[in-house]
């Protein structure tokens, strides 16, 4: 069985790479996706396909219309959603990508580290299961294969 799992979180730093590493190396069949990792193709795509815009509010607004396509597609392709919130980076993408997840009702982990435990209490309500790292996280989902 091969699961697709949504990466919802920060994109600056290699928390992906490093989970996509535990992963191949428990030979676990997933296929990962998540947000456009290319920042500055992420601000751009807007103007990218429908040209320049007159101001950054339109062009933060075209962006993020192709951005929203791009994450409801592969979110609904999504058996699994991990959503890891950290300490060092603003989390309004991961928190938003959580809550579509679990608006169309997708097996959701919350990562998060205790000091983020009140912040994130109704929304680590709301999901399935709630975690402190990622390797609890990847724990979760090979304990689906056994």
């Amino acid at each position: 069985m091969n699961l697709t799992v949504y990466l919802a979180g920060q994109i600056h730093d290699d928390w992906r790479d490093n989970l996509k590493r535990k992963a191949k190396n428990k030979d676990l069949s997933i296929s990962f996706v998540g947000p456009q990792e290319q920042h500055d193709l992420s601000d751009s795509i807007g103007e990218n396909i429908l040209g320049a815009q007159p101001g950054n509010v339109y062009r933060d607004d075209a962006a993020s219309a192709i951005n929203n396509f791009r994450t409801e597609v592969l979110l609904k392709k999504a058996d699994i959603v991990i959503a890891l919130f950290g300490e060092k980076y603003k989390q309004w993408n991961t928190a938003m990508d959580a809550a579509t997840a679990l608006t169309l009702n997708k097996p959701t982990i919350i990562v998060r580290p205790e000091s983020l435990i009140h912040p994130l209490k109704e929304l680590s309500n709301k999901a399935n299961v709630t975690v402190e790292t990622i390797d609890q996280a990847l724990e979760v989902i090979e304990y689906v294969y056994k």
